[in-house]
């Protein structure tokens, strides 16, 4: 079993923070809760007063492109880039041991 992990870091324009957070409560929050491909979702303010960090884990990696084609996002990227002030940083996690989830052989997980 292999799993698909992403920790986003976004900033904001100054100000904005929570004008993306309803933004993404109107489009992603819906489509997140209804989407058997995402097993974790922590959307969580940052330390600073203008980031956002998200992170997530799929069943897999295709499940992760699969999601980025949904109208909901698609309609979530557009409302939400002029309340962003760049694209977000995204770093590609390796999951090895997820509390509560089995992975078909012990040890490393290979991806």
């Amino acid at each position: 079993m292999s799993k698909h992990a992403l920790f986003l870091h976004h900033r904001t324009k100054p100000g904005a923070r929570d004008a993306v957070q309803q933004v993404w409560q109107k489009h992603m929050q819906p489509a997140i809760e209804a989407n058997e491909g995402h097993e974790v979702y922590v959307y969580s303010f940052g330390i600073g007063p203008d980031t956002i960090c998200a992170f997530q884990v799929y069943g897999s990696a295709e499940d992760a492109n699969a999601f980025l084609k949904i109208p909901a996002y698609l309609a979530y990227e557009l409302e939400v880039a002029p309340l962003l002030d760049g694209p977000p940083h995204v770093e590609v996690l390796r999951p090895q041991w997820i509390k509560g989830k089995s992975f078909a052989q012990p040890g490393p997980v290979k991806l």
